[in-house]
């Protein structure tokens, strides 16, 4: 048989494939147009056994903020894909991104224009897609950036500097961009300020639930509220922000001021999770202060209490991504103190957090405490087997070079059958610290990952 009559027969046996697989799951599959990939059938998924009680929480409206969704048919069928932010004219926009080598064009696109003079009364747009980041795409890439935000700007009437895009999903392949500016108007037509859940269900890709967090602060004048949405559930080792994150108040606050509580407190909060140790490629957290609360200017007293405020929400999105983590069933904490300095602190609890072995023993709730031994060992910070301690929660593992005498191990096991769990790591060496969240490993996450792009 020729080899063109193997690939012939090899494509008919995957669609078939396709289709049986489709039928079982109870539903049709879409025909793809002829030699183009077959978008993927949408597949329930279970919610992760550690998501917020009650659902997505109830999100007070933000004034000068507007939102809409739409299916444009990205990737996936049958679900929203886009949504589209207006905000208010002289909103304050800040922004921390992916230090990625390998960043997306949505990315760098984003990181131009906040450097850029920022017109006096101009409104300002965000519009996201899941399914594809757009990320290593080349000039094609890039020019799908500009017709994605150009046929934004011109359907709201504001400058193309002023529209901030992201996109998420599957790397290296070309955006259908036209599928996304078809929707324009239609997203413009539905653009409403109640819409924030809707919003944040057209960013998921592999979630399983949809992130919202608020704070409210009182104010000179009049109270400032806060609303945020975020995505993400794997490739999660955010090195700047994390995955896809959109915070908005209504806050009279510069521009200026606000990339400098953003950036102050990004470490602690996104900076401090990781799922796999993956970065990924379109990272970014955008936070925009629309000026129309009726308190005064942020500063002085109220300035503190609003970067607090912001700080905890930043925090709360920061840990519903590790608990949709994919495939998680523990939520952990690794609390590493006494550490020669901050440095050392944060090598040791990324060690222990992004340890194959440790996570998996997390999974099997094995209190495997030699694993974390080994994993301190590995980090490059300065340690001292005689000095270190190690705890699960409140029960004292390992001390003074070895197993604690009192230590029994069905406390250990008793302890790991908890959903939340805190590894704690006293270096005896220091001052240094630093908390790291991260989940289990679980064979759900191996087939996530491995089915992917089917």
């Amino acid at each position: 048989m020729a080899k063109t009559d193997w690939k012939s027969e090899a494509k008919a046996l995957k669609k078939k494939v396709r289709k049986l697989k489709a039928r079982l799951m109870g539903q049709d599959v879409v025909a793809a147009a002829e030699g183009a990939a077959p978008a993927p059938v949408k597949k329930a998924k279970p919610v992760s056994p550690l998501a917020p009680a009650g659902g997505f929480p109830a999100l007070p409206l933000i004034a000068g903020v507007e939102f809409a969704a739409v299916e444009a048919g990205v990737r996936y069928q049958n679900r929203k894909d886009v949504m589209l932010v207006r905000l208010a004219p002289d909103t304050a926009v800040a922004g921390v991104f992916t230090t990625s080598s390998t960043r997306s064009g949505c990315v760098r696109d984003c990181q131009a224009k906040l450097a850029m003079k920022v017109p006096a009364g101009a409104g300002a747009a965000i519009v996201v897609n899941s399914g594809n980041s757009n990320a290593f795409t080349g000039k094609v890439g890039d020019e799908a950036v500009a017709a994605v935000t150009g046929g934004v700007a011109e359907a709201l009437g504001i400058p193309a500097s002023r529209v901030f895009s992201s996109s998420t999903g599957v790397i290296g392949e070309p955006l259908p961009y036209e599928k996304i500016t078809s929707k324009i108007p239609d997203l413009v037509d539905a653009l409403r300020e109640d819409a924030i859940e809707m919003a944040a269900h057209a960013m998921m890709t592999t979630d399983t639930f949809p992130k919202g967090a608020a704070a409210t602060v009182q104010g000179e004048g009049g109270e400032i509220r806060i609303a945020g949405i975020a995505k993400g559930s794997g490739m999660i080792a955010p090195d700047m922000a994390t995955m896809l994150v959109y915070i908005f108040t209504d806050a009279r606050i510069s521009a200026s001021a606000l990339q400098r509580m953003l950036s102050r407190n990004v470490g602690a909060t996104f900076n401090s999770i990781t799922v796999d140790s993956d970065t990924s490629t379109s990272d970014t957290l955008l936070v925009a202060a629309t000026g129309q609360s009726a308190a005064a200017e942020v500063k002085g007293a109220v300035a503190k209490a609003f970067e607090t405020a912001l700080r905890g929400v930043m925090m709360n999105l920061a840990h519903q991504v590790i608990r949709d983590g994919e495939g998680a069933t523990k939520f952990v904490e690794v609390r590493v103190t006494g550490a020669r300095d901050d440095a050392d602190a944060a090598k040791v609890a990324f060690a222990v957090a992004n340890s194959p072995l440790v996570k998996t023993a997390i999974a099997g709730q094995d209190p495997n405490w030699g694993r974390i031994v080994a994993a301190i060992g590995k980090s490059g910070a300065e340690a001292d087997r005689d000095r270190l301690t190690i705890r699960f929660g409140d029960i004292l593992v390992a001390e003074k070079g070895w197993r604690n005498p009192a230590y029994r191990e069905e406390d250990g096991a008793a302890y790991m059958l908890g959903e939340d769990l805190v590894i704690g790591v006293d270096l005896g060496l220091g001052k240094g610290k630093r908390s790291v969240w991260t989940c289990d490993l679980t064979n759900r996450y191996v087939e996530i990952n491995a089915d992917y792009r089917s």
